[in-house]
């Protein structure tokens, strides 16, 4: 659906096109959105494609080219939830199912929205991460005026050995960064540091008898289990969705899709001859040849891609029969 002077306000995908678009027509103005939709568009056109997947691929990335105004409730729907880590002088650690323009990289995705939150919570207040504002004014140690007043932290987490202060100058930079790295080599799965300090606080408790203490620590060793656990699940997830899948057209015109790591790669009418065969296989190999991170964050830009691939493979089983390994067409 397009406006007066030309962008695109709406972009939607059916089944059957007479019948989708008859029911806007027919919509209440303007209790219906469809209606407003409507009563907004100014023209209208549309795209046949070979097959359902092909459609919510077109669809989706539609959206993302063009950002109409009555597609954006699109994020606002996930189930999954990611670890982000974002920008600035002092990055925060947070948990959520929107990307936002602040976050840098993201982790994930999960499926429990409590239980991720919880272990960022626990991970944050070990290493002392702030969890405030992303517009906090930061004075890091040493950057102060050394006639200013004496600093105050703006909330009670400092106060509790929970934040580091970076708004109050209690930290350094090269110090609150070094507990950045200790968070993201966690979440990469290449170091354990923050559960063995939990061990340790939790076995000194024990040895002082102090065994609810104790129990709190087991607790929050826990939940960083649970956390490390589900990061290494999500990235051998997104590392099975590597492959070619050949989706059939409902009219025979069969697509063969690379997909890697949850994104599609290139599309090609899926090949039938020899020198088909041989052009795709090109494709691949060029893909293959570009070498792919063995941990690290999810690209920001194709988080919602990786979901609807996820999410196509979960609801269609079936269709994994018609996927083949990337090594048999390099072969």
């Amino acid at each position: 659906m397009l406006d007066a002077i030309g962008r695109v306000i709406y972009v939607g995908k059916a089944k059957r096109l007479r019948t989708r678009l008859l029911s806007y027509f027919r919509a209440t103005y303007p209790d219906d959105k469809a209606a407003r939709i409507l009563h907004a568009a100014h023209d209208i056109q549309w795209e046949y494609v070979p097959s359902e997947f092909a459609a919510y691929l077109s669809e989706l990335r539609q959206i993302h080219r063009h950002r109409p105004h009555f597609n954006l409730r699109l994020n606002q729907t996930r189930r999954a939830v990611f670890v982000k880590l974002s920008g600035g002088p002092a990055p925060r650690i947070t948990s959520g199912a929107a990307i936002g323009a602040d976050d840098l990289c993201c982790y994930g995705p999960f499926r429990s929205f409590s239980r991720t939150a919880e272990a960022v919570r626990t991970l944050a207040d070990l290493l002392g991460l702030r969890d405030c504002a992303a517009n906090m004014p930061i004075v890091f140690s040493g950057q102060g005026d050394l006639f200013d007043q004496t600093r105050r932290a703006a909330c009670m987490r400092h106060d509790f050995g929970f934040c580091a202060g970076p708004c109050a100058g209690f930290v350094a930079e090269w110090d609150y960064r070094q507990r950045v790295e200790t968070a993201i080599a966690f979440l990469e799965g290449r170091t354990i540091q923050p559960m063995d300090r939990v061990v340790a606080a939790m076995q000194g408790a024990a040895a002082r008898s102090e065994y609810e203490l104790a129990a709190k620590w087991r607790e929050k060793f826990e939940q960083l289990e649970w956390l490390f656990g589900a990061i290494v699940r999500a990235r051998t997830a997104v590392d099975l969705l590597t492959f070619v899948y050949r989706d059939p057209g409902t009219f025979g015109d069969d697509r063969a899709y690379l997909i890697r790591r949850g994104v599609v790669r290139a599309t090609f009418p899926y090949p039938s001859t020899p020198i088909e065969h041989e052009a795709f296989r090109g494709v691949v190999a060029d893909d293959v040849v570009k070498a792919e991170p063995a941990v690290g964050p999810l690209p920001t830009d194709c988080i919602d891609e990786l979901l609807l691939i996820m999410a196509w493979f979960r609801g269609h089983p079936e269709a994994f029969r018609r996927t083949t390994p990337l090594a048999q067409w390099v072969q």
